[in-house]
């Protein structure tokens, strides 16, 4: 079987619609319907039920979801390794959260590159269910989240710590920043449930997002008010684009280093642990 079918199953089941998935696979309608008949062939059994306007997963094509994506993934990933050149020997695959790559690994990314010879790199971001999955399935090697993966397979570290702060587009104490379009930011369940607690009395926010950036976009075009780390917003405090709520404590945020106990690239895991851990002992 063709992991192009089950590249298109995942597409349709993404956008329940033959005609995006075609145009984001850059094939025709008619090939796109073909290869969903050719798998639901197959597997003799219906994935989707088609009514005029609305596309449905059936129960079978809810469950074979998950073995398409472990199928496309280590495909790929087998692919990239037998790409790689005679002088690249080794191939690493690193993934975090969007926030992870928002606060953290975008700015490491170079110097951790530039400190290896031989190795190729992937760099992807990743929900933390599907960095946790990887990380078994054994398609990606380290994985950067708020929380750590918990698994008997997994080692997770506290490797940096990261300081968030409250600030606004206006002066303002922490009751009327809360109040005045205030933008939710998901870092991690820890924050989720200490946020809940030290908010209690607070209206519901007036935009949820799952990146850093997305928010202080979103505050500097709108106004509003967020926790966003120390380091994206320095310079916008300096130039008073944003100012510090009164009265707001600082939080600061672990990040963990994840890896299998077992992985086969334990000693370059180990380098780029100590590597960031000198780049950013706290952020």
């Amino acid at each position: 079987m063709d992991v192009k079918v089950f590249k298109t199953f995942l597409e349709v089941a993404q956008t329940r619609h033959f005609g995006r998935a075609a145009e984001n696979l850059y094939i025709t309608q008619a090939a796109t319907s073909a290869r969903i008949k050719q798998l639901e062939s197959y597997f003799d059994t219906r994935l989707f039920i088609r009514d005029r306007n609305n596309i449905k997963l059936t129960s079978a094509g809810e469950r074979l979801i998950a073995y398409a994506e472990v199928m496309v993934s280590t495909l790929e990933q087998a692919k990239n390794e037998l790409a790689l050149g005679d002088n690249k020997t080794l191939q690493l695959s690193l993934a975090g959260t969007p926030n992870i790559w928002d606060a953290y690994l975008q700015s490491s990314l170079s110097q951790i590159t530039s400190a290896f010879s031989g190795y190729g790199f992937q760099a992807e971001a990743l929900s933390r269910a599907q960095l946790n999955r990887n990380l078994l399935e054994r398609t990606l090697d380290i994985a950067f989240s708020f929380d750590p993966l918990k698994s008997d397979e997994l080692m997770s570290k506290e490797i940096a710590r990261m300081t968030l702060a409250l600030v606004s587009t206006q002066r303002s104490d922490v009751t009327s920043a809360l109040s005045n379009q205030y933008v939710y930011i998901d870092w991690g369940t820890r924050f989720a449930s200490e946020h809940a607690l030290r908010h209690q009395q607070m209206p519901a926010p007036y935009l949820r997002t799952s990146t850093g950036r997305i928010a202080l976009d979103f505050i500097l075009d709108k106004t509003g008010a967020a926790y966003l780390p120390v380091s994206m917003v320095s310079p916008l405090l300096a130039s008073t684009q944003l100012y510090s709520v009164e009265g707001a404590e600082l939080w600061l945020r672990p990040i963990f280093i994840n890896y299998r106990k077992d992985s086969v690239s334990f000693e370059a895991i180990a380098k780029i642990e100590g590597l960031l851990q000198e780049m950013f002992p706290q952020l």
